[in-house]
């Protein structure tokens, strides 16, 4: 059994149900809509934010749940699906997931207001339940992943960007909305602020080892799906770039400098500060502040008594940082 497949057990039918609820949450009278409804739902990923959900709700009510746990894991579905789909816009991308994107079948102007549709759903499905507590949670979110981006595109301008600035990019890009996955589980039980808060910052410390391993693969040779080297392309400043340019000479950090501003598009010299990064420590470092945020993610469910929720959880926590793709 593959471990998202065991990861899932503990929680099975209710993942079951929620496909159902989020079908239910996406339902337009416009036929187009619809439509484009069936496409995403049919290319869905491996749904690991209801998964966090889920099992927090599970681990912090001994097994116990409620309706607004599946309106917390569709609200978080509709933000992430509509924040995929203007990304790809954004990005000029024409894949997601091996698949055509959305923009590339219906174009960009249909793409966006479809973008839009999920964002207002979001709020309708908030709203109408007086869910106002999770809202907040979202909008908070949706807020952090916008400033981070902007952040990130400001600082590739410059590529002045340190390990600081770099943590507090993926902190607002990724983790944020990990954190209100995670904060979401705990509120829809009833959890008091103080569980919600620590929640929210177990899943922060996941979302960032999430971030960072997917910073890693951009210096792998190992088939993951998607080609290496393309933050380099893109200019992104990600960790093993930033700790090898602080730790290299003066006429080294020149090069790289050098090749990410003006040679970014050359393959050859592309490989070339891959190879650099990799052979002055940079791989290794950033594999180390990794297993830092695992192992503190760990220690926040060490708080929580034995159950089959924390230890899927355990084992969630692993797969992020040990994932092959």
């Amino acid at each position: 059994m593959k471990i998202v497949e065991q990861i899932k057990q503990p929680i099975l039918k209710e993942m079951e149900l929620f496909e159902s609820r989020f079908k239910e949450a996406m339902f337009s009278n416009v036929p187009i809509v619809n439509r484009i409804t069936q496409f995403i739902v049919r290319r869905k990923g491996k749904q690991m934010r209801p998964m966090f959900i889920f099992l927090v709700a599970k681990m912090v009510s001994n097994g116990g749940f409620k309706e607004k746990t599946y309106r917390g894991a569709s609200l978080i579905e509709l933000i992430h699906t509509a924040s995929l789909v203007h990304d790809d816009i954004v990005d000029d991308s024409n894949r997601r997931r091996g698949f055509f994107s959305l923009n590339a079948l219906w174009k960009n102007k249909i793409a966006v207001l479809f973008g839009d549709y999920l964002f207002s759903k979001c709020i309708l499905l908030s709203c109408e339940n007086e869910d106002f507590d999770l809202l907040k949670m979202i909008s908070t979110s949706l807020k952090d992943m916008a400033e981070g981006e902007l952040l990130q595109i400001e600082k590739a301008r410059k590529l002045d960007i340190t390990e600081t600035i770099y943590f507090d990019i993926i902190r607002q890009k990724t983790a944020t909305l990990i954190a209100s996955c995670t904060g979401i589980g705990a509120a829809s039980v009833g959890a008091k602020q103080d569980e919600i808060d620590l929640l929210r910052k177990f899943g922060e410390l996941i979302g960032i080892a999430f971030q960072i391993k997917d910073d890693l693969f951009d210096y792998t040779d190992a088939k993951i799906g998607k080609p290496t080297g393309i933050d380099i392309k893109e200019k992104k400043m990600t960790l093993p770039l930033i700790y090898t340019l602080n730790n290299c000479d003066k006429k080294e950090k020149k090069w790289l400098i050098n090749s990410v501003k003006n040679h970014n598009k050359d393959k050859k010299r592309v490989k070339e500060v891959i190879r650099f990064v990799t052979n002055n420590g940079g791989i290794a470092y950033t594999i180390s502040k990794m297993k830092e945020y695992q192992e503190s993610a760990l220690i926040i469910l060490s708080k929580y008594p034995e159950s089959v929720y924390k230890e899927a959880l355990i084992k969630m926590v692993n797969y992020v940082i040990e994932r092959k793709i």
